[in-house]
């Protein structure tokens, strides 16, 4: 395998499915949500707010799955997907996922919820691609609403890294960080070696929130450990009409 082998250049995505409705909750459109994520042609899909169960929903919407969103999304394409379950009520739950097209080999979610009010966690997920013959770690991450909450939540991404991550692994943190003020984006860039793929190549994170006219910068995707990495664009439609959050998506390569 040459230095240019394609083969060592993975494509990451990561976008908040809203449970699989649009903006306000209008209209239910996880399976035009399917089609959009399939024509990126993502190796690794970073998803957050999706639905492991819904029950009323399940007996109010004809084209509501028979299997949990996650599964429903991976389908045939990332055969091998993870999901940490953060909400609990009633009638199911929601957390975040992770698609890959590559063997995960372990998993983890772990709770990071300040009191009761918003559950939220950070799954961690270790994958081999067979044809690279290394472990990449991946975090998806949802925090909170509160900076005091997210300044806590941040601490704990931090020691989810340092204890399970080895210093030389490569490494993708990606996700829905909430951190319109940049405090977050701070700390994290305080910490040894992680670089935020679009504030590397733009001079700052990305605007995603609300994804029609995004003026928040709340989402983003931090690499370690990678030879290169790049933001790739996406096109507005159908993207803007899919979710509240407009997706982020990049190359990275070992």
């Amino acid at each position: 395998m040459t230095i240019d082998d394609p083969r060592k250049t993975l494509k990451i995505l990561t976008v908040n499915t809203h449970k699989g409705f649009t903006f306000f909750n209008r209209r239910f459109i996880l399976h035009e949500l399917r089609d959009a994520i399939r024509a990126t042609h993502a190796d690794i899909v970073f998803l957050q707010e999706v639905l492991g169960a819904h029950e009323a929903h399940a007996l109010r919407l004809a084209r509501w799955p028979a299997v949990s969103q996650y599964e429903f999304l991976a389908d045939s394409i990332w055969q091998d997907f993870a999901y940490g379950r953060n909400a609990v009520y009633p009638h199911g739950h929601h957390g975040n996922a992770l698609l890959s097209k590559f063997p995960i080999t372990k998993y983890g979610n772990t709770d990071i919820s300040v009191g009761t009010h918003e559950k939220r966690g950070l799954l961690h997920c270790v994958l081999r691609p067979p044809h690279l013959g290394i472990l990449i770690h991946v975090v998806c991450v949802h925090l909170g609403l509160h900076e005091r909450h997210r300044s806590a939540q941040l601490d704990s991404l931090r020691r989810l890294m340092e204890d399970e991550v080895p210093p030389g692994a490569p490494l993708v943190v990606a996700g829905d960080f909430n951190d319109w003020r940049l405090q977050g984006q701070k700390a994290l860039m305080r910490i040894n070696g992680l670089k935020e793929v679009f504030a590397e190549a733009h001079g700052q994170v990305s605007r995603t929130f609300p994804a029609r006219f995004p003026l928040f910068r709340l989402d983003r995707i931090y690499v370690r450990n990678f030879a290169h990495f790049k933001p790739v664009a996406l096109a507005s439609r159908p993207w803007m009409h899919l979710s509240d959050h407009a997706p982020l998506a990049a190359e990275v390569r070992l």
